[in-house]
């Protein structure tokens, strides 16, 4: 007697990152976190739900061939991970629902009509870039003892100019209003990096604040990296910058957020659209210290910031 076939896969979903395929990229964590959401709600990879997964590996003209790609195999739904992700499938499709995992200001972006009643069809998750971007460095310069100069690592093409405008200015008023000079200090891409360090050194920064950026995001490793052995504190957006060994991180978490996001496929899945489905802010900010890096650094974390970090790296 034969034995009987599972059954056969009923949805399909595509996953569209600008990052990498591998386990020391934080996008790749962000991608299984979702899936692991799904699961959670009943689709099965397998089962009753098929992925196809693509990743850009940080190039941009990769993430436009992709998304086209992707659109013509007009799957049920299209998961784009980030604003990055998000903006050619919007720009190639207006019919295929796009369901968008920590976008940055999607309002500015021009992704949705508003939070409360997207419109179009993308909906998904934001991480709030550009409001947390004071808050970094007023932890920053709470950690780091008489600072005056520090250095923003910063990707001027990340998102929309409205958007990247708004982080600008939030990142120059916050310095200002502490009253620390600022050096923004551009990256395209992975091979401006040692050029960035150099400027940076070269200016005597006390500190490194990296601005928010998939593409920034997916070097997480080498940034943290490059910033200890400059000697440099660096405080990060998301706790996989401080896992890699960088000083702090204050934001969302991403693969929480992600997890939260695949409620939106779950209702798409079942009938719902996505133009009356609210994009969904982050349940939690987390502040995550390394206290390993901080010792490298000759850097001593009072008890009281301690008891206010939702988690410390010994």
């Amino acid at each position: 007697m034969r034995p009987a076939h599972a059954q056969q896969p009923t949805r399909r979903i595509a996953i569209l990152s600008p990052g990498g395929a591998e386990l020391h990229d934080p996008t790749f964590n962000a991608v299984n976190a979702f899936l692991r959401g799904l699961q959670e709600l009943g689709f099965e990879e397998g089962q009753n739900l098929t992925v196809e997964r693509e990743y850009a590996n940080g190039s941009s003209d990769r993430l436009q061939e992709l998304a086209s790609e992707l659109i013509r195999r007009k799957p049920d739904i299209i998961v784009a991970l980030s604003t990055t992700a998000a903006l050619p499938l919007k720009r190639a499709t207006s019919t295929i629902p796009i369901v968008a995992i920590g976008m940055a200001d999607p309002i500015a972006d021009e992704l949705v009509g508003s939070l409360a009643r997207p419109g179009g069809n993308v909906t998904g998750t934001t991480f709030l870039g550009p409001e947390l971007v004071a808050r970094r460095l007023q932890l920053l310069r709470e950690v780091v003892p008489d600072l005056t100069r520090v250095a923003a690592l910063w990707h001027a093409d990340a998102y929309s100019e409205r958007t990247m405008a708004g982080v600008r200015n939030e990142v120059e008023l916050a310095a200002r209003t502490l009253g620390l000079q600022l050096q923004l200090v551009p990256a395209i891409g992975p091979d401006d990096f040692d050029s960035a360090f150099t400027a940076i050194v070269r200016e005597r920064a006390e500190a490194v604040i990296v601005m928010p950026s998939p593409m920034l995001f997916g070097e997480y490793k080498r940034i943290a990296s490059m910033a200890t052995d400059s000697r440099l504190p660096a405080m990060g957006a998301a706790r996989e910058f401080a896992e890699f060994g960088g000083l702090m991180s204050y934001g969302a978490n991403l693969p929480d957020l992600a997890r939260q996001t695949a409620t939106h496929a779950d209702k798409i899945l079942k009938g719902a659209k996505p133009a009356e489905l609210p994009v969904e802010q982050p349940i939690k900010f987390e502040l995550v210290i390394n206290l390993k890096t901080a010792k490298e650094l000759g850097l001593t974390i009072g008890r009281a910031f301690l008891l206010v970090a939702d988690d410390v790296i010994e």
